[in-house]
């Protein structure tokens, strides 16, 4: 089995909403660099993504942590008004239309949320440049 990486428990994200968070994570050449992720939660179950529209590769949230439409429904780019499905990641409405967001694999231990098949770093955030 992978090893787990806990970012945080599954209390702290409320249903139908959406948490970003910043990891550090080792490249193919082992270099350190930051990783932002967004994980929602639909009923009990949780889905992660990388931080990172499919139309140019920039992060959803123009402002750090706005990454959801008004409504909390979906998640939105700030910079094209892409929309995105909470649990699948797919776009529907923007110019990246039938792509996805970039799946993050997790499991849920005891009562956490955990990042797994990823070689993380401990630099948590490195520059990170909000």
């Amino acid at each position: 089995m992978s090893e787990l990486f806990a970012i945080c428990r599954t209390n702290e994200i409320e249903e139908e909403q959406g948490h970003g968070f910043w990891l550090a994570r080792r490249d193919d050449k082992g270099e350190v660099k930051p990783w932002p992720i967004l994980v929602t939660r639909k009923g009990s179950r949780f889905f992660a993504f990388e931080n990172a529209c499919p139309h140019t590769g920039e992060r959803l949230d123009t402002v750090p942590g706005e990454f959801m439409d008004q409504d909390r429904n979906f998640l939105t780019c700030g910079r094209h008004g892409a929309q995105f499905d909470l649990d699948t990641g797919r776009c529907f409405i923007g110019p990246c239309q039938g792509q996805y967001l970039t799946p993050v694999a997790l499991v849920i231990d005891d009562g956490d949320v955990c990042v797994t098949g990823v070689d993380l770093a401990e630099e948590d955030g490195l520059d990170r440049g909000d």
